[in-house]
């Protein structure tokens, strides 16, 4: 998880690096949006060939695989002459977005096989904390790295996370190296099938849990209803603080973020003191939860208020990350990966297609209003899915524990 962290820190750092290099070098403000969209549609494609490739080689493998290459093309970033560049751009595009899902399937698909069962939600937490310090430190430190060192040192440093996170990966204790799966088993998984039949898994691993599809669903639309602030945030700060609208950014993500910490804490302790996971119910209550503070954090509500609401969207943000892992961990191994894999896909697409969606109907109208019909859609289906699942635990002789 200290890998993780480290090469998730290298990675927000290039968030904002990598976008102000591909304006400077091209010139156009098209060319980030372009640049974004090969990169989710990497990881779209990334998502649905996760199952297939998981069931080939070992997540160990592929976790080391995807980190060295994202090493190597940043490398070769630093390394491209000026002619280059643009071709250098592309590809650090598409290996970033395809090998960071890659990387995301095969980490969380083998979670309960490094820890047990009993301890998965407790790992989720401690790698969503690692994950939401980086977020900060990344972002924080982008401009400051940038402006004092410039690209080819923010790039070099971003390589080298890679290179750490590598380096754990190599020495990850997973049972058998990664290979405990039986012998039978293993054969079966590299026997080469057609392609028709991987998308037919991916739905079979839905259809193995009861309401799993309306969870993968509602996770997609609220992929759809991050894109609406994360777009939004920039504007409704520019209208706060039109001379310096990077501080409410900031300070939301700051706020966001620690909260997302303090709820890991509690989820965890939770955890230990219950033996209970926060399971489906919890996944649905924290998106009406975080959608809901969303929408208030645009409501125009004074800076006080707003910095509790920003606190409340992280802690929810970190329920439903840690129960909606879990929850998708409990399916068998075989069908684990294929879950995870068409979720990395569904998330994209929500995503990808919001920030097409959010950017045009910013230009008509107000942050509030695009915000709010992106995450009063998530209520809604969070709504239907709460339905769902408190009928199917109602239906069932022994409702689970958790």
């Amino acid at each position: 998880m200290t890998g993780y962290a480290i090469s998730s820190y290298g990675t927000f750092l290039n968030m904002v690096a990598l976008n102000l290099f591909v304006y400077e070098t091209t010139g156009r403000a098209l060319a980030m949006g372009l640049f974004m969209a090969v990169r989710l549609a990497s990881g779209f494609v990334a998502g649905l060939a996760a199952g297939g490739l998981l069931a080939r080689f070992t997540a160990k493998s592929v976790m080391l695989r995807t980190n060295i290459a994202q090493a190597a093309v940043m490398l070769l970033l630093v390394l491209a002459p000026d002619g280059l560049r643009t071709a250098s751009l592309v590809a650090v595009s598409v290996v970033v977005g395809s090998c960071g899902t890659l990387f995301m399937v095969a980490l969380r698909s083998s979670i309960p096989e490094m820890v047990g069962e009993e301890r998965r939600s407790w790992a989720n937490s401690l790698s969503i904390t690692g994950r939401s310090l980086a977020m900060v430190a990344g972002f924080a430190s982008a401009g400051v790295v940038v402006s004092l060192v410039g690209y080819t040192a923010a790039f070099v440093v971003d390589m080298a996370t890679f290179a750490v996170c590598a380096a754990t990966v190599a020495l990850l204790p997973i049972p058998g190296g990664g290979k405990g799966r039986p012998e039978r088993e293993r054969e079966s998984a590299q026997a080469p099938r057609p392609a028709r039949r991987r998308v037919p898994v991916a739905m079979t691993a839905l259809a193995a849990a009861p309401g799993l599809g309306l969870m993968v669903v509602l996770r997609g639309v609220d992929a759809l209803g991050s894109s609406s602030h994360n777009a939004a945030l920039p504007v409704h700060s520019s209208e706060l603080d039109a001379s310096r609208p990077a501080v409410f950014v900031s300070a939301f993500w700051c706020l966001w973020a620690l909260g997302n910490i303090v709820a890991q804490q509690l989820i965890q302790r939770y955890g230990r003191r219950t033996g209970r996971s926060v399971g489906a119910l919890g996944f649905g209550y924290g998106t009406c939860l975080m959608s809901g503070a969303f929408i208030l954090a645009f409501a125009g509500f004074p800076l006080v208020a707003t910095a509790v609401i920003a606190l409340v969207a992280g802690a929810a943000d970190g329920l439903t990350e840690v129960s909606y892992t879990s929850h998708l961990q409990t399916l068998p191994a075989g069908l684990r990966a294929h879950a995870f894999g068409l979720s990395a896909t569904v998330e994209n697409l929500g995503f990808g297609a919001g920030m097409i969606l959010v950017a045009a109907a910013l230009d008509h109208f107000s942050p509030l209003t695009v915000v709010g019909w992106s995450h009063g859609v998530a209520l809604l289906v969070a709504a239907v899915f709460l339905v769902r699942v408190t009928g199917l635990r109602r239906a069932a002789p022994n409702p689970p524990a958790s």
